[in-house]
């Protein structure tokens, strides 16, 4: 067995030991089908508002750009799924991955436990973790390392598994056993596509990101356009249509980790109580929550833009 295969193998081992729910490695080079894809889709801005995206063209293409002397790219996927739910069927929703503890924090925290695991078992290796925070595009490498594959809503999906899960990288100067990419199980279903409130996919695998529910409960700044009212299903921060009507996430498993976990008070507030919600309320129940992107006044924003 070559130094490749085995260090990919206790990786990957490790990886799982950390609570990943998979590892894949891909060869850390240009991504050449990426380019056109990104270029077109910045060009006709579908990116909103979200000029961030412009920015580092190359970097999002050319991990050797992050990474000096980078050789391998390590994919990594979370489990964030679970079946609790809000309890006031009325009350404004949340999407499932902030529900818990900034996934931030969490993930890096591990990719940080796993490259310490690289050095102390391999050697000298340099290498730096990526979670959702840099240019970097998390989905196409994930699907180049054979996690899954991108579904119609963009998404990545695995199969038996679905697809409510965090993508996190490490980008190290070890050279890797590189992974295959899986075939697209997608097959004629348009069920993402035919759900979507807002009609962000626009044609299959495409996103509209600036008509995207998430855009604009969570990046868009400014005032939500008024012909999106009503049509928000409810939603106040982010949204998880496309996925919760995805037959392959009749697989999703609940996750395991205690820092995901949702505090009492998120599912227990009736539409009322979020109706009303102050500062200090916001505070103590989005402490180290993903929702403070958006902060109170957003928050707040969104909640009276639900109201008929």
């Amino acid at each position: 067995m070559s130094n490749k295969l085995t260090y990919a193998s206790i990786i990957k081992t490790e990886a799982k030991r950390l609570g990943f729910l998979s590892c894949g490695i891909s060869k850390a080079e240009f991504l050449e089908d990426e380019a056109p894809r990104l270029e077109a889709w910045l060009s006709q801005n579908k990116h909103g508002k979200m000029q961030y995206m412009e920015n580092n063209f190359d970097k999002r293409l050319n991990p050797t750009l992050l990474v000096e002397g980078a050789k391998s790219v390590i994919s990594l996927a979370y489990n964030y799924y679970t079946d609790q739910i809000q309890v006031d069927k009325n009350a404004p929703k949340i999407s499932k991955y902030a529900y818990g503890v900034d996934y931030h924090h969490v993930i890096k925290n591990k990719l940080n436990q796993l490259l310490e695991f690289i050095k102390e078992e391999i050697g000298d290796v340099s290498g730096r973790a990526f979670v959702d925070s840099a240019p970097i595009l998390e989905k196409a490498w994930a699907k180049k390392s054979g996690l899954g594959w991108l579904g119609k809503n963009s998404n990545l999906i695995t199969q038996k598994v679905g697809s409510f899960y965090f993508i996190s990288e490490l980008i190290v100067d070890l050279d890797l056993e590189a992974d295959y990419a899986v075939t697209d199980h997608c097959g004629s279903c348009t069920a993402c596509i035919d759900a979507c409130p807002t009609q962000a996919i626009t044609e299959p695998y495409k996103v509209d990101g600036s008509k995207c529910i998430s855009y604009f409960t969570i990046e868009l700044k400014d005032n939500i356009p008024s012909d999106m009212k009503d049509k928000f299903d409810n939603w106040m921060f982010g949204c998880d249509v496309c996925q919760d009507i995805c037959p392959w996430n009749r697989f999703s498993k609940e996750h395991s980790e205690p820092l995901f976990r949702p505090k009492p008070e998120l599912l227990t507030m009736s539409k009322k109580d979020w109706e009303e919600i102050t500062q200090d309320t916001f505070n103590k129940v989005f402490k180290k929550s993903a929702v403070k992107r958006t902060k109170y006044k957003g928050l707040v924003r969104n909640i009276k833009f639900l109201e008929k």
